[in-house]
């Protein structure tokens, strides 16, 4: 077999060196230069039906007369699996998979793989020996006579074994264990990482495989390995929350074959992860007497509105600088807030600590969160609890003004749902048809939001 070329690319600014050197001659940037694999330019050029991507002959097609047919759906047998997913699993896509040592990775796909019983499905492993992998099946009462095992670290060796296999649903755990022979850095590097998952990407396209792929994280909680890694794939799915405690979050980033964003919530038992039906009822305390600082936001993650509780403490900053801490919302977003509330609300907070914390674990993105910090923060500050039967959602722009949020109406029936009587919602949101049982107060500007609580 003839040695494969190598060549050096700079990471910084892009450019090509045959060998490998301290720092680019191009840009001259250090350390950035990474070794990867020397494609021929003559290779397609010679045969004008070169093999695509896909595995077909490539050619040039109007749009028109492409065929619109939907892929089916294999479900997993795991709802909250299949909401994050999209539906399911699509023959041919390829699904990563990262999140915290200890988080649930290997559990929630093994319990998947165990399931499918009618799907011929192969787990290869290069963190665990085959013995480790069946002991945590037995621990977990899965069914283990259908699912195959491999533990194998060189691609080109897994490749070739599963080219007479032939599984319709494969896992990879994980790609930092993975090397190629064509490559001499060591497993785990990026041009490892990079190389190894584009064999096994092609793959998967080219025989309608279904594969799943581990990924660790960095202290960051970022899929470690180079950013093109998130581009090759389908879908990207992160685990959160703490691996000590019971329940986690799977939230899909990226996917090609459902909502971006959606989310799906696990309890973690003695039995491996466990769908949780109702997630709004973890994220509400619940109090037994309402408590200053405390109040229910309806979010939207994906598809699905969600109640979960933001809490605020503000107390009197005894050092030189006030503290802004936030767990679960951006803490710049929160610094901005304060800025609108001062000037628009005339409340200053300048000598006061704030700390704001979604009960939960749960992370908050959208700017539906905005007017409930404020409020939560001026509950605390001023030691008035608000009504525990209150809801309230909307994004608060610089100029004060009360934006609107998308589906609201949505959100406003789920929280009746779960039997809240009040809400306090921006104007542009009012629903077009009474709620029963719900008095909704719209207000346009912070200070309407503020007087609303007097």
């Amino acid at each position: 077999m003839a040695k494969k070329k190598l060549q050096y690319y700079c990471t910084s600014c892009g450019s090509v060196h045959s060998k490998w050197n301290g720092q680019c001659a191009d840009c001259g940037a250090w350390n950035t230069l990474e070794e990867s694999l020397a494609t021929p330019a003559s290779a397609t050029a010679s045969n004008p039906r070169f093999t695509g991507y896909s595995g077909e002959a490539v050619s040039i097609r109007s749009l028109s007369d492409i065929s619109i047919q939907e892929d089916p759906r294999t479900p997993t047998n795991v709802q909250e699996l299949d909401r994050v997913l999209g539906g399911g699993l699509v023959a041919g896509s390829v699904i990563l998979i990262g999140g915290d040592p200890g988080i649930g990775k290997s559990t929630i796909l093994l319990q998947t793989l165990c399931d499918l019983t009618n799907i011929k499905s192969l787990y290869v492993t290069g963190e665990e020996s085959m013995q480790q992998v069946s002991l945590r099946a037995r621990r977990l009462g899965l069914p283990i006579d259908h699912l195959r095992l491999l533990t194998e670290t060189c691609v080109e060796t897994v490749l070739t074994l599963v080219q007479n296999e032939k599984p319709q649903l494969m896992v990879i755990d994980s790609i930092q264990t993975l090397y190629t022979e064509q490559l001499q850095s060591a497993p785990g590097s990026v041009s490892q990482i990079r190389e190894s998952a584009a064999q096994l990407v092609r793959f998967a396209k080219q025989t309608q495989t279904t594969l799943f792929i581990v990924g660790h994280v960095t202290k960051e909680g970022t899929l470690a390995g180079p950013r093109v890694l998130e581009h090759m794939v389908d879908t990207v799915l992160y685990f959160e929350g703490d691996p000590g405690g019971r329940y986690r979050i799977l939230r899909a980033v990226k996917n090609r074959f459902g909502a971006v964003n959606e989310l799906g919530v696990f309890a973690m038992t003695e039995q491996g992860l466990k769908g949780v039906s109702n997630p709004s009822a973890i994220f509400l305390s619940r109090h037994e007497e309402p408590v200053a600082g405390s109040v229910i936001m309806v979010t939207r993650e994906g598809t699905r509105p969600l109640l979960v509780e933001l809490q605020a403490l503000v107390d009197e900053s005894h050092g030189g600088h006030a503290r802004r801490v936030t767990l679960g919302l951006e803490q710049n977003r929160l610094a901005m807030l304060l800025a609108v509330m001062h000037r628009h609300g005339d409340i200053p907070m300048f000598d006061q600590d704030v700390f704001i914390n979604i009960v939960g674990g749960v992370k908050i993105s959208e700017t539906a969160a905005d007017l409930p910090l404020l409020l939560a923060a001026l509950s605390s500050f001023r030691n008035r609890p608000l009504p525990s039967d209150m809801v309230v959602f909307g994004e608060v722009g610089l100029a004060g003004e009360i934006r609107p949020v998308p589906n609201g109406e949505e959100r406003l029936k789920e929280a009746a749902k779960h039997g809240f009587k009040h809400a306090i919602i921006p104007k542009a949101n009012r629903p077009h048809h009474p709620i029963a049982g719900m008095q909704i107060i719209t207000v346009a500007r912070l200070q309407d939001a503020m007087d609303a609580l007097r």
